[in-house]
């Protein structure tokens, strides 16, 4: 669980400070330093918005009880799994035009005469951020905290976040060996692997509550030559979803998230090169 919190903020608060920066660097080089305090404000209500979210999701574990409060957990494992997989495929398809479409904003927002424009747009990109995180974090970790694991989860988020700042630190100087589409391409597979294993969580949930039928139970026991419970086989089981003794419910949950992830990303690829010709073609025409 450690390793998935420090991770998880740490992909996290990377995307959002980019995001912080890209604009940050606009308002600065355009010359419109006024708009610096409305960017700052935005960033704070963005943070409480999202904070607001987490004092929700943390209400509602508390109002439940019993069978109750365990599918509502197993539900937010699997709601972490979508939005880690929509966040990876949303960033494959914008993640090129990211900047620009920031800067476009920016601008509209300084040519109306008001920097509200200014908070409220970067108020939405790190609401957006911030509650992906809180709904990761949270699903990952509501039965931890209920056990007194706080000081642990806590120090993970800490140094999560001191690794992003870090790493945009390291970025922004344009090493070679570690481009921003490198990282964003390692980070991806990363989170697509935690998704799934967050998926095969939530299965797992759902199958002890008695809402899924497991098959047959195991399908197999792999744990003679990997076992899921410490050294390579417990990493792989917290970052990739690997079970020594899966049930064939999970197994086949497993094999239908990866075809049709891998079918997404196909059909993208296929959007962006029809794009990409359309653009050559409308160019060689003018």
């Amino acid at each position: 669980m450690f390793d998935q919190v420090l991770f998880i903020v740490w992909r996290e608060s990377v995307e959002a400070i980019l995001v912080i920066g890209i604009m940050h660097a606009w308002l600065v080089q355009s010359g419109t330093r006024a708009g610096l305090r409305y960017l700052w404000g935005g960033v704070v209500a963005g943070l409480v918005l999202a904070g607001l979210m987490g004092a929700a999701l943390m209400g509602a574990n508390t109002w439940l009880t019993g069978t109750a409060q365990e599918v509502f957990q197993a539900a937010l494992v699997l709601i972490a799994c979508l939005l880690i997989t929509q966040m990876v495929l949303w960033m494959r398809t914008k993640g090129r035009t990211l900047k620009a479409e920031l800067e476009s904003g920016l601008a509209e927002a300084v040519s109306s005469g008001s920097y509200w424009g200014v908070a409220v747009l970067v108020a939405i990109a790190v609401a957006r951020e911030g509650a992906e995180t809180v709904v990761f974090l949270y699903g990952m970790g509501a039965a931890s905290l209920q056990s007194g694991g706080i000081g642990s989860f806590s120090l993970a988020a800490f140094i999560g976040f001191a690794l992003a700042v870090a790493t945009f630190m390291a970025l922004q100087l344009g090493s070679r060996l570690f481009s921003w589409k490198l990282f964003f391409r390692v980070t991806e597979v990363l989170l697509l692997l935690l998704a799934a294993s967050l998926l095969m969580s939530g299965l797992e949930q759902l199958i002890g509550l008695g809402y899924l039928p497991a098959g047959l139970d195991p399908l197999w026991d792999s744990s003679w030559l990997l076992d899921d419970g410490s050294g390579l086989g417990g990493l792989l089981a917290t970052f990739a979803g690997y079970r020594a003794w899966p049930a064939t419910t999970m197994v086949l949950g497993y094999a239908l998230y990866w075809v049709i992830v891998i079918t997404l990303m196909k059909r993208q690829r296929k959007v962006e090169r029809k794009d990409q010709r359309q653009q050559l073609t409308a160019r060689a025409r003018s």
